[in-house]
């Protein structure tokens, strides 16, 4: 009974104060974790905390789990430089950063040496939350974001077993262990391709054993791993990509999404209940050392590196405040440095509030992340003068002359797109998704890489010459910034953008925009005449719909088929 009274009771509080974090217009990470606070160190509710220690690392497997569902690999080649060479750079100059400064107050190697990790990491667990509460994941930042991420976690999970075997370290342990994890890496591809898609297809027909064997492959991956010296959230998140490449991944997704909600909610109430706060007194010095080191300086060279490698300030921006807090290792390397005798139970308490700290600080980096970025964008124009090198995905006819241009091609910018050319408009497109960029380069259509918030790009889209300048994408401040930049080169323009609020919609109306489009209008309006045409004619509806099945697999076949080997090695 005091399981399930620990249990209720930390649902009960944290939904309260998810109630008033919403209502506040607050994220829900941080009011779970001072739901822990209250009910744990505060008032002392909580008492079986092994439970619910249990219960979290479930949370953190789940969660890995459908990110491995939703990752798609092919799609992480366009940042895996940034994503290996970079993230393993910055890693270390994050460890060597902690290291010396440790070592330089006084502190011991093994101690020093537990202070580097707490540096060099990142939580994967907290960062694929927030971006996938923003639907974020499969942005270009994003994409760096997991990528550097994933790098992190294969270092973590190796640096991981060397501390558990620090006693009685050999390099034939160690190599033992990669044998194991490349052994199992195998198997995992081989059941995805010869015995999954069997088993999901016979499974299929009925929704329980459908659900019961997605979860049984995601607790036997996690095992397996555990079992060979990894960890269950590195299994977890194996069995999520092996699955991902069945038919039935969304299905699978929206079955196990409520289960990764419950205990993910587990995972930071118990953050907070293991807070102690003498540690703040014994360590103050450290306390703001990390908290300076981890949401400051380490970002700034994150960001530093991002651009080096010729993405743009704003890509390299979200990037770096993405990465802003200790993760969930540097909890679970210092609980085994406390089991080992290399650190004391206050020193652990220590890396938690710092955690805390820092996840409460990315909460509120990510919830106001374009708001920060256009605050900050004075300041960081500085580094285009000391990063020169820029990414280049372009293509442009020799005449290089255009009416028109379009920002956002994905979704609704298609079909703009597609009516232009059918007026003869000249016209050249934006989209910083290398993903559609390669696609119109592979198809010789005019366009260029890049954010439309860069100045760079506007100056290379010679404002002056254009008849009319058109942006779907829905973000109010590129538009408002777009906007007052074409007036100051070219008044005579007409400027169409797009928006998502109506408030929103009347500022832009008030700038000087000659029309916003607000795509669940024209979505309602559409429907509305499509309606009225065909409600009273059958013919028509079937004609009708089949000529939007075309349109929908000529745009299918054309956009998104595999890009072709010379679209792969455009750079």
């Amino acid at each position: 009974m005091d399981i399930f009274t620990d249990i209720g009771l930390i649902i009960i509080v944290a939904t309260l104060g998810g109630f008033i974090a919403r209502f506040l217009k607050q994220p829900l990470i941080p009011a779970y974790i001072l739901t822990g606070v209250l009910i744990g160190p505060v008032l002392g509710l909580v008492r079986d905390m092994a439970v619910v220690d249990v219960l979290s690392e479930i949370g953190i497997a789940f969660l890995l789990f459908i990110v491995g569902i939703e990752l798609d690999l092919d799609r992480l080649k366009d940042v895996g430089a940034i994503a290996s060479v970079g993230a393993i750079i910055q890693m270390g100059i994050a460890f060597s950063m902690g290291f010396i400064l440790m070592y330089l107050m006084r502190f011991s190697f093994i101690i020093s040496f537990y202070g580097g990790l707490i540096l060099t990491f990142s939580s994967t667990m907290i960062v694929i939350k927030l971006l996938s509460d923003k639907s974020q994941l499969d942005t270009l930042h994003g994409r760096i974001i997991i990528g550097s991420l994933l790098m992190q976690d294969v270092v973590a999970v190796f640096l991981l077993s060397l501390i558990v075997n620090l006693n009685s370290f050999s390099p034939i342990s160690i190599v033992t262990s990669l044998g194991y994890g490349v052994l199992l890496f195998g198997s995992a591809i081989l059941l995805s391709k010869y015995i999954f898609p069997g088993m999901f297809r016979y499974a299929a027909k009925n929704g329980e054993l459908f659900f019961l064997l997605s979860l049984a492959i995601c607790f036997a991956f996690s095992l397996l791993f555990a079992m060979t010296g990894f960890s269950i959230a590195i299994g977890a998140f194996i069995a999520g990509v092996m699955l991902g490449n069945l038919p039935y991944n969304i299905e699978i997704i929206s079955k196990v999404k409520s289960l990764r909600d419950f205990f993910a909610t587990l995972f930071f109430v118990s953050l907070g209940i293991k807070v102690t706060f003498t540690s703040i007194t014994t360590y103050p010095h450290l306390f703001v050392l990390f908290l300076i080191l981890t949401t400051i300086i380490i970002p700034i060279i994150t960001f530093l590196f991002t651009m080096m490698f010729g993405y743009s300030k704003k890509i390299s921006f979200l990037t770096a405040i993405a990465l802003t807090q200790v993760s969930e290792f540097a909890l679970i390397a210092t609980t085994e440095g406390v089991k080992l005798g290399h650190l004391g139970p206050d020193f652990l308490s220590l890396v938690i509030i710092t955690a805390l700290a820092s996840i409460t600080v990315t909460s509120y980096l990510l919830k106001y992340d374009e708001k920060l970025y256009h605050f900050f964008l004075p300041m960081i124009k500085i580094f285009d003068k000391i990063v020169k090198h820029k990414r280049k995905y372009e293509h442009r006819t020799d005449e290089e002359e255009y009416d028109t241009i379009l920002v956002g091609y994905d979704r609704m910018g298609y079909n703009i797109y597609k009516s232009l050319k059918d007026m003869d408009k000249k016209v050249v497109i934006v989209d910083y998704n290398p993903d559609i960029i390669r696609r119109l380069i592979a198809n010789k259509t005019d366009c260029i890489y890049g954010d439309i918030s860069d100045e760079e790009i506007l100056e290379k889209l010679k404002l002056k010459r254009v008849k009319q300048v058109i942006s779907t994408i829905p973000n109010f401040h590129d538009n408002k910034m777009l906007v007052n930049v074409i007036k100051k080169h070219n008044k005579s323009a007409h400027i169409i953008v797009t928006a998502y609020q109506v408030y929103e919609a009347l500022e832009l109306y008030k700038s000087g925009v000659d029309y916003v489009i607000m795509p669940h209008f024209l979505g309602g309006q559409h429907a509305g005449i499509l309606l009225q045409t065909i409600s009273n004619d059958i013919d028509q509806l079937i004609t009708t719909r089949l000529d939007h099945i075309n349109e929908l697999k000529q745009h299918h076949t054309k956009f998104h088929k595999k890009h072709s080997r010379d679209a792969h090695n455009i750079n």
